[in-house]
Parts: C-alpha cells; sequence; structure tokens
C-alpha cells in the first residue's frame, strides 16, 4: 500500500527532510531506532523524536483535506479534512523494509455508516480485503499489513474517524 499526501506544501517537505535526515542516522545506546513524527496541521505544532533527540517544531499551518490524502489512489471521502496524524516507523524487524505505523484522523460531512461503506466499497477496488464490524473497517491492504478505519459520530451527519495502517 501507499499512501501520499497530494499538494503538500513544498517548503514544509524541504524543512522537514532538512531536519529529520542528519537526526535519523543518530543511533542511541539502547539501539532504540524508533522514528516519530506527528501533529494536527491545523495550528503548526509539531512533534519528532527519532534515537538521540525530540522536539517540537512550529511549521506553517496546514490544511489537508480529502484531495490531499489518498490510499492506493482512493482519496479520503468528499468534503473531508485532516484532523491529525502520526507516524511511527522503526528500522528494527521485517528485513530491510523496517515496521511503521501510520495514523491519520479526518471529520467528515457525513454519518459514519455512510462514510464507512463508502471506504469499503472503493478500498475493495484497490485490493484490500476489509470487512465492516460496527462502525470500524478492519483488515489487510493490498500488501497483507493490518488495516482499519474507526469511526465515530461527531454531531448530526457527521463523524470522525481514525486510519491505522501498517504496525
Amino acid at each position: 500500500m501507499y499512501i501520499t499526501f497530494e499538494r503538500f506544501p513544498m517548503r514544509a517537505l524541504v524543512l522537514l527532510a532538512l531536519l529529520a535526515a542528519p537526526l535519523a542516522a543518530c543511533g542511541d545506546k539502547d539501539g532504540d531506532s524508533a522514528i516519530s513524527f506527528s501533529g494536527n496541521g491545523t495550528d503548526g505544532n509539531f512533534a519528532i523524536k527519532v534515537p538521540g533527540f525530540s522536539g517540537n517544531l512550529k511549521l506553517p499551518k496546514l490544511k489537508l483535506d480529502a484531495s490531499n490524502v489518498e490510499f492506493n489512489g482512493v482519496h479520503l471521502y468528499p468534503g473531508s479534512t485532516v484532523s491529525s496524524f502520526n507516524l511511527d516507523a522503526s528500522s528494527e524487524g521485517d528485513g530491510d523494509k523496517g515496521n511503521g505505523k501510520v495514523r491519520i484522523g479526518f471529520d467528515s460531512p457525513a454519518d459514519p455508516a455512510t462514510v464507512r461503506d463508502w471506504f469499503a466499497e472503493r478500498l475493495g477496488k484497490a485490493n484490500f480485503t476489509l470487512k465492516a464490524q460496527g462502525n470500524s473497517l478492519i483488515g489487510t491492504d493490498d500488501e497483507k499489513k493490518p488495516f482499519r478505519i474507526d469511526f465515530e459520530p461527531a454531531g448530526t451527519g457527521k463523524s470522525k474517524a481514525i486510519v491505522t495502517a501498517g504496525g
């Protein structure tokens, strides 16, 4: 599976790459090689943790919507906006590929069942194997890695959700 953030501001990507590249090369005495990056994008506050360094960054505010995020070509439900994201990566295990988990929170302008069914149809066509379980979709992506989306109501005719991929 691939997750893309389309039309993400180039200056933000360049800044993140410049900050993370030298830090990712560091190691600590305990051999911990986990990397974590998280933020909500709306207030410009981001947290980064790499071996030997952790800190908070203030970047330009970002507004990511349905057109900016996709999973194997499937964008977020129309009208959705990203409310949070978290990347936890590790170079340990799984051969040279490492393990990682991505979480993306988003708000949608439709009830949980409508958004769940919309994703089930489209992700199924993208070779995901998912089943509905209450207000969740649970299963695997096209690479047979864990994938789930948990939906909950967020007011009349609205929902919020968390996508968890990998792990």
